[in-house]
């Protein structure tokens, strides 16, 4: 094989040696190459492509993870939006409900209040109805008294009972009418 790249040297003096590019060198050079690119290929390109696929597949789930979390941070954001609505519905409910309590609370109150106010006002109407005819009564013992004085006093003398009983009723329908 040296022989044959001793004659390539020879030969290529003619064609490639013309170029100023020795043949044996380039030979021996392009082996380096090969070997070197083996040796590169076998120990280090595979490592590095290795580790370049496994980033690639990390950024691609990373990627995926993150498209993931777009739709479920816009599935919670609707269900968020949902609760909110449900909140809202519910404290509405229950604002109604507690206005519609204290209407009727209120008018229970008042109602209490009318029905005590006219109880009062009964009350009262009874006692200024008894207070009237124990005033009345007084106010017919003090007439009837003054009556009978008046009648002893035009008469001059007491009359009885039944005369005086007479004389009394017939004043009093005198006085109301």
């Amino acid at each position: 094989m040296i022989s044959s790249i001793t004659q390539f040297g020879a030969e290529s003096s003619g064609g490639i040696g013309a170029l100023g590019i020795d043949g044996k060198a380039f030979i021996i050079q392009l082996i380096t190459f090969g070997l070197a690119f083996w040796v590169l290929q076998r120990f280090a390109f595979k490592p590095i492509l290795k580790i370049m696929d496994e980033r690639r597949k990390t950024i691609e789930e990373g990627v995926t993870i993150g498209e993931q979390m777009k739709k479920d941070q816009a599935a919670l954001a609707v269900k968020v939006e949902e609760e909110l609505h449900k909140a809202r519905k519910e404290a509405d409910s229950i604002i109604a409900s507690a206005q519609d309590t204290s209407r009727q609370t209120i008018r229970e109150a008042e109602g209490k209040a009318q029905e005590k106010a006219a109880g009062i006002l009964a009350q009262a109407d009874d006692r200024i109805k008894s207070e009237t005819q124990r005033a009345r009564k007084q106010l017919e013992g003090e007439i009837v008294g003054l009556i009978s004085d008046a009648t002893e006093a035009i008469i001059g003398e007491k009359v009885d009972a039944k005369k005086d009983a007479q004389l009394i009723d017939r004043a009093l329908k005198e006085q109301q009418a």
